[in-house]
C-alpha cells in the first residue's frame, strides 16, 4: 500500500532570507508579517558588530524551519524604513508580526540570546510549519483520513527528516496497513537513541508480528484440552495480538498469569508488557489491561 504522494520540499534559505530595499519594504517586510514573523536586520557594510550578528541570525533563522523569515536592509542604500523606526545604530533588529514592530534589539548579541530571541518570535506566529503538520496529520487520523495523514507526515519528514513523531506516526501507518517492511525503513530514519511513544509503540508492534506464529488451530486445540498449556496460550496470544486482536491477546495473558504469573521467568507478563506498548500506553487495550492486571497481582 502506498500510503506517500507529492510532498512539497523543505523551506529554502533563499525563501526565509533576503535582502530588501525601501521600495520592496512593504510587501517584503510588513505584507509578509502578516502571514509569517518578520525579523528585519538594519545593517551596513562598514560595520564590524553587523558582520558578527548576520551569521547568527541567519542561523537562528534557519533553524526555525519556516517559523520566522529575515530581511537584510542595507541602511547605507536604504535609508528611509531605517529612519522612519528612528536606528540610530546599528546593528538594528527589529521583529514584525501582523504587519507592525512588535519586539527587537540593537548592538550584536551572544548567539544563545540571538537564538531565544527567534524562538520567542516563532512562537508568537503559532509555531513551526512542522507542528503545524503534525498537527494537520493528528487531525486527519481522528476523521480516519489515512492517506491525508500520511501525506502531511510526509511533508513534515520533508521538511524535517529526524523528527521523532512524524516518523512515529508514518510508520504506524505502515505497519497498520500491514506494509511492515516499510515501517521498518522508516524507523531507520530516527536518529540514533531517540525516544518517542510512537517510535516504540511500531518497534512493538513489529516484533510482535515477527514473533507471532502464522496458524492459531493447534494452540487453541491444545488450551482446550489443557488449561494449564502456557506456552500454547502465550503464542496464541502472540499471533491474536499480531492480528489486531489486541484485547483477546491480553485476555488470554491475564489468565496465563492468573494460572502461573512465575511460569517461564513471567514470560505472559512480559508479553502482556510488549502489547500495551505496541498498543500505546494511552490506549484503552493497555489501561484496560493493566486494571486486569492489576487485580490479579495485588488481589
Amino acid at each position: 500500500m502506498t500510503l506517500i504522494g507529492e510532498t512539497q520540499g523543505a523551506p529554502a534559505a533563499a525563501d526565509l532570507i533576503k535582502d530588501t530595499t525601501d521600495a520592496s519594504f512593504v510587501a517584503d517586510v510588513v505584507e509578509a508579517s502578516k502571514t509569517t514573523p518578520v525579523i528585519v536586520d538594519f545593517w551596513a557594510p562598514w560595520c564590524g558588530p553587523c558582520r558578527q550578528l548576520g551569521p547568527a541570525i541567519e542561523k537562528a533563522v534557519l533553524a526555525a524551519k519556516g517559523a520566522v523569515k529575515l530581511v537584510k536592509v542595507d541602511i547605507d542604500q536604504n535609508p528611509a524604513y531605517a529612519g522612519q523606526l528612528r536606528v540610530q545604530s546599528i546593528p538594528a533588529v527589529f521583529a514584525f508580526v501582523d504587519g507592525r514592530p512588535v519586539d527587537g534589539f540593537m548592538g550584536a548579541l551572544p548567539d544563545s540570546q540571538v537564538k531565544a530571541f527567534v524562538d520567542r518570535l516563532a512562537k508568537q506566529g503559532g509555531g513551526s510549519p512542522v507542528d503545524e503538520l503534525l498537527e494537520m496529520a493528528k487531525e486527519s487520523l481522528d476523521l480516519g483520513d489515512l492517506g491525508g495523514a500520511a501525506q502531511a507526515y510526509a511533508q513534515a519528514l520533508q521538511m524535517e527528516p529526524g523528527n521523532v513523531k512524524a516518523i512515529g506516526g508514518m510508520a504506524r501507518l505502515y505497519q497498520q496497513s500491514g506494509d511492515l517492511e516499510r515501517a521498518a525503513e522508516v524507523l531507520e530514519m530516527a536518529p540514533e537513541g531517540a525516544k518517542d511513544p510512537g517510535i516504540d509503540a511500531v518497534r512493538a508492534a513489529l516484533a510482535l508480528a515477527a514473533e507471532a506464529p502464522s496458524e492459531t488451530a493447534e494452540f487453541e486445540a491444545r488450551i482446550l484440552a489443557d488449561g494449564d498449556d502456557h506456552e500454547a496460550r502465550l503464542e496464541y496470544a502472540k499471533a491474536l495480538a499480531a492480528g489486531g486482536r489486541m484485547h483477546e491477546a491480553v485476555d488470554q495473558l491475564i489468565e496465563s498469569i492468573r494460572r502461573d504469573r512465575a511460569w517461564n521467568d513471567e514470560a505472559a507478563r512480559r508479553q502482556l508488557l510488549t502489547i500495551f506498548e505496541a498498543a500505546g500506553q494511552m490506549s484503552d487495550v493497555a489501561k484496560q489491561g493493566r486494571r486486569k492486571l492489576s487485580s490479579i497481582l495485588f488481589s
